[in-house]
């Protein structure tokens, strides 16, 4: 594989990591928030600052985790402080300026549901639940999101309500007495989203390379809305390719894939 030649999944989440910088103090959930910030981290932005839900402050994993409470991700941190203390004092404190989540499904407000698919009381799945999600969506300065997209994944309407977006769009946030942005951007593998500044409902404003808006409203649930300019997503860099590959290769013969046997 080239610098020419990349997946989706390897632009969305290069197109994620570009939106962090140096001085972000950065929430980072695990999966594909995870991969984007680290390589982040090791390319652009080496001096942000990565905290994760298990209390690891300033951490620099040289492999992705596995979960919050991977070994690696304590072993490289600067500290580790009290999971209490990482919510109260570090995020409701309103230390934290970005939260970067994933989700299950997602609406056009960019609400997110990590709870179940299917009715509550007898799902299809059972996720894993909302764990600090809810509380980083409202505390957290702004939030990024990151997901593929798949018409059952991004839903005209949840199946549960988990975390708080933009809620029913344009001020709910501030009805409610939340005083943080809210989601401000949303990557996906076929574009980036952003919300509408007075509906708050999120709109494409780039599209990455061969993609085409007939894809995006085939793997959306709702009628998509495209910005007055839609830009093209700048292809990946050899150094972006070369660092998420060499991240991924390493994670892979940590954690004993096949890959890695």
């Amino acid at each position: 594989m080239t610098v020419s030649d990349f997946t989706p999944n390897e632009m969305m989440t290069i197109a994620a990591s570009r939106a962090l910088s140096n001085d972000d103090v950065c929430f980072v959930g695990i999966g594909a928030p995870s991969a984007a910030c680290n390589v982040a981290r090791l390319t652009h932005a080496p001096d942000i600052t990565l905290i994760y839900e298990s209390g690891t402050i300033g951490t620099a994993p040289e492999v992705l985790p596995l979960s919050i409470g991977d070994g690696e991700l304590c072993e490289t941190a600067l500290t580790t402080v009290p999971v209490p203390e990482m919510f109260r004092y570090w995020l409701q404190g309103g230390r934290i300026s970005i939260g970067f989540l994933g989700a299950a499904q997602l609406d056009r407000f960019g609400n997110l549901n990590t709870t179940v698919i299917g009715d509550y009381h007898k799902p299809k799945v059972r996720l894993p639940g909302g764990g600090g999600a809810p509380e980083i969506a409202t505390s957290c300065g702004e939030i990024f999101l990151t997901m593929k997209q798949a018409p059952r994944g991004f839903v005209d309407k949840l199946d549960f309500y988990t975390s708080f977006g933009h809620g029913d769009g344009g001020d709910h946030r501030q009805r409610l007495g939340l005083t943080t942005k809210g989601p401000t951007l949303l990557i996906t593998d076929l574009a980036v989203w952003k919300p509408d500044p007075e509906t708050k409902e999120f709109t494409v404003v780039s599209m990455h390379r061969g993609v085409t808006r007939q894809m995006v409203q085939e793997t959306c649930g709702w009628p998509v809305r495209f910005a007055d300019k839609v830009d093209e997503t700048p292809a990946p860099t050899e150094l972006e390719l070369t660092t998420l590959r060499d991240l991924q290769q390493r994670t892979e013969l940590a954690h004993g894939s096949k890959k890695g046997n």
